[in-house]
């Protein structure tokens, strides 16, 4: 299984990832607390940006409402642990199932019916703005006033519970980001990524070969949607406070969308890449901001425009590819 999946992948790239590994496992021994929820910040983008790829970069379905399943996934986690004192990790059984459930919907209705490109890209956004507000007026989950998950001084962690100092959850975040990572490589060699890769191409051509478009854009859909509850899951227990109209929200889910377009959409290490580069900038720049006591509302999202405009005007195919190319990666190694 190890040896197919670096197969043809070069020593330097295998050498690469093993050092940055390797400074990421033992980053909390010398990082500060700040460092430390910068790059947990980091690891969930490039982790949720590695599940909305699934969907775009692998099978060409352009999501612009992924935040409803992070939605999703988070207030099914911590709506049972608030009323019934079930933990994170019996909550994910529920989170997944309802995330990709709500993926299947989305999937059946825009590929049964043929809404593709800008249309489908609609429907996945008035779908999270119908979960918005229903859940903004949903009294269970306390509505517009906000969830909260107890909080309690843990003088040790509590990993069943998801209690415990940022240390811990930057090592969850870390394991899942590496897992997804390793997923999306199988899932690209498997039968499955290349019959992604040709509807993502040519899904008239693909239809026309004999590949079920239908029922491998559903794949992409359910799983990508599946991978993503995780992450609300994670955001419940980490923020510990649950607004509709702060999981919901359109922004959100462009937010999740910026770090693989500005990485490389389609490659492994784009979205990676793209939140190390967008997440670790945008936050160097509010902390400068902030030492200088300059008050700029808006400065990350300037920011993270202005990125996204030079990554299309320069590099539109994100900065992975680029960069492959100047550190001697194959292309078929991306």
């Amino acid at each position: 299984m190890i040896a197919r999946l670096i197969e043809g992948v070069p020593r330097r790239a295998l050498v690469m990832l093993g050092v940055l590994l390797l400074a990421l496992i033992v980053a909390p021994l010398i990082a500060s607390d700040y460092l430390l929820t910068v790059l947990i910040l980091i690891l969930y983008f490039a982790y949720i940006g590695q599940a909305w790829n699934i969907m775009m970069g692998f099978a060409g379905q352009l999501s612009l409402g992924h935040a409803l399943y992070v939605g999703l996934g988070a207030y099914a986690a911590a709506a049972f642990y608030v009323h019934f004192g079930v933990g994170p990790w019996l909550g994910l059984m529920v989170a997944v199932p309802v995330a990709a459930l709500a993926g299947a919907f989305i999937g059946f209705l825009a590929f049964r019916f043929r809404v593709a490109g800008v249309y489908f890209a609609i429907l996945t956004i008035a779908v999270a703005e119908f979960a918005r507000v229903g859940f903004d007026h949903w009294s269970w989950t306390s509505g517009s006033s906000g969830l909260f998950l107890p909080v309690a001084q843990y003088s040790h962690n509590d990993l069943w519970l998801l209690r415990g100092q940022p240390v811990m959850f930057y090592y969850v975040i870390l394991v899942a980001t590496v897992l997804a990572f390793i997923f999306c490589r199988a899932l690209l060699q498997s039968r499955v990524g290349y019959f992604w890769l040709a509807i993502r191409e040519d899904e008239e051509a693909a239809r026309s070969s004999g590949i079920d478009t239908f029922h491998y854009k559903m794949v992409a859909v359910v799983i990508s949607a599946a991978m993503t509850s995780f992450a609300g899951v994670f955001y419940a227990f980490f923020y510990n406070n649950l607004f509709p109209e702060q999981v919901f929200h359109i922004s959100r889910s462009i937010e999740i969308i910026l770090g693989p377009i500005v990485g490389g959409i389609g490659t492994l290490f784009g979205p990676v890449l793209g939140a190390f580069v967008l997440t670790g900038l945008g936050e160097t720049i509010t902390a400068v901001l902030a030492a200088a006591g300059i008050d700029l509302p808006g400065a990350k999202q300037v920011f993270y425009g202005i990125c996204l405009l030079l990554v299309i005007m320069t590099l539109p195919d994100g900065i992975w590819p680029w960069l492959c190319k100047r550190i001697g990666l194959a292309e078929r190694d991306k």
